[in-house]
């Protein structure tokens, strides 16, 4: 049997679960839209947030990237943002990457070709503001990791700078911006730093280093 139909044969059976311990369940989550989450992660297939969360559908609302990479430039990003506070009411916004991010890895690294290379703009312009702290660091492991907490920290402070971002302070919206970094080898999520519309963004120091 090819992949593919594995899955719909996958689907198809947790819809008979589903039905049989909650026949409510479907009728309940296609009801109004409401998470109090925007999380912003990862590409990387292992990380799932509703499972590492534990959240129920409709509690986070999810957008992710190679490198979670926080650029105005990226509209389908900018206009996730700003349905998820002008039209969800988020009131926490989630920029989560991951040690042993592959992505930030060929960043590092300095091989990645064509369109990758290209997306992969943001995550220099990290690598060159934060350079001698990730090359002191002792093996190419922890020079990665120090680099996905450096990341974290320059993308959070990159998303509270934007448009859709800034017009929620203005307004006095109730909304917090958290960095956090997933962790595979424990499935534990460290949290980094948080921002809100009282921080000094020019202030903002770089994070602790959570693995040495």
């Amino acid at each position: 049997m090819t992949e593919y139909k594995q899955l719909i044969l996958a689907n198809m059976a947790w819809q008979v679960e589903k039905q049989q311990d909650d026949p409510e369940y479907f009728s309940r989550h296609a009801g109004p839209e409401n998470p109090m989450f925007l999380w912003i992660g990862s590409s990387d297939s292992r990380v799932v947030p509703e499972r590492i969360t534990r959240s129920p559908p409709g509690s986070l609302y999810i957008h992710r990237n190679l490198g979670n990479l926080v650029s105005e430039s990226d509209l389908n990003l900018m206009a996730a943002v700003e349905h998820a506070l002008v039209d969800l009411k988020v009131r926490h916004i989630i920029v989560c990457g991951n040690y042993g991010c592959l992505t930030l890895g060929r960043a590092l690294r300095g091989d990645a070709d064509d369109v990758i290379d290209q997306w992969l703009a943001p995550a220099r312009e990290v690598y060159d503001r934060h350079f001698e702290e990730i090359d002191a660091m002792p093996d190419p492991e922890s020079r990665l990791s120090r680099f996905v907490e450096c990341n974290v920290r320059d993308q959070l402070v990159r998303l509270a700078r934007s448009a859709p971002v800034q017009s929620a302070f203005a307004r006095g919206q109730d909304v917090k911006l958290h960095g956090w970094v997933y962790d595979l080898r424990d499935g534990l999520i460290k949290p980094l730093m948080e921002i809100d519309s009282s921080t000094d963004l020019d202030g903002v120091p770089r994070p602790e280093r959570v693995l040495m």
